[in-house]
């Protein structure tokens, strides 16, 4: 399995797994919580989930999915922006634990910039850390302009993550941001690699510059659209399956070694930025 360094020197999967949409409908309970531990037996061990998703439910899938694999598994969670004051933050970080069942979440994210001044968000992490709540601190949706201003700021120094919006299709982080996070050391966690709405998701993955690459691998276009990701230094990819076959799937797309032929193909298909643009959000 290729790994991604944080900051603090702790190696990570690249390739882990999402849980958006999941805890949702309890009669899917058992087969998410299934499909989380197929792919912590292929080696996705690190799992991003949220106190947003399904309100906690989510979570409850997850805690449910590591029990009894807790020292195998690197847990990501996040805070919603209107708990994240000083004490709200850990307020709404001991119920993630408990929803999880865990004494501690592995990395935990302030979900998106709200109101709340990052000076208190960032004291709460800290105050987290310091209590054994969390290994360690970073954030969501965070452009350069947050991410410079959250890095000046005491404690910006640790954030050791940030997660953003990042596939073939959504290309502009490589304007700035990426190239900056490469250079500062800041891993980017990239959420819906494959897009998460259907009408996109079907847009990126019939592209024919994609197709073409993904014939001439023998492999299906949502493989190369990971592979392509995964290639980069410093991108950690979090696609979120509950089918055991797009799950197998997946964590072949580690083992796909894309050609110059390939990245020039798939820059084609979904060409570079030309200038800066907002923050892709989901």
């Amino acid at each position: 399995m290729k790994n991604v360094v944080l900051l603090s020197g702790k190696a990570v999967p690249a390739l882990g797994q999402g849980t958006w949409n999941m805890g949702e409908d309890p009669t899917y309970r058992a087969h998410e919580v299934a499909a989380l531990q197929l792919g912590m037996d292929l080696g996705m061990t690190l799992i991003d989930t949220a106190e947003m998703y399904a309100d906690g439910a989510s979570e409850e899938v997850v805690g449910e999915a590591i029990a009894g694999r807790r020292e195998l598994a690197f847990l990501v969670s996040k805070v919603y922006p209107h708990n994240a004051t000083r004490a709200g933050v850990v307020a709404a970080c001991e119920r993630s634990l408990k929803r999880l069942k865990v004494e501690q979440i592995d990395l935990y994210l302030l979900h998106w910039r709200g109101s709340v001044p990052l000076e208190e968000t960032l004291a709460g992490f800290a105050a987290l850390r310091e209590a054994g709540k969390i290994g360690a601190y970073g954030v969501s949706n965070f452009d350069l302009a947050d991410m410079r201003e959250a890095r000046a700021l005491p404690g910006g120094a640790d954030i050791a993550v940030n997660q953003v919006l990042y596939n073939l299709a959504k290309r502009g982080i490589e304007w700035d941001l990426l190239p900056w996070s490469q250079q500062q050391q800041v891993p980017l966690m990239a959420y819906s690699p494959l897009e998460s709405n259907p009408h996109e998701q079907r847009a990126m993955l019939e592209n024919r510059s994609l197709q073409t690459v993904a014939r001439r691998h023998g492999a299906t276009p949502a493989q190369i659209a990971l592979a392509w990701l995964l290639r980069q230094d410093g991108v950690i990819v979090i696609p979120k399956a509950a089918n055991p076959d797009h799950i197998r799937q997946n964590r072949a797309a580690l083992d796909i070694a894309l050609s110059p032929e390939d990245l020039a193909d798939l820059d084609q298909g979904y060409p570079l930025p030309r200038r800066n643009s907002p923050l892709a959000m989901r």
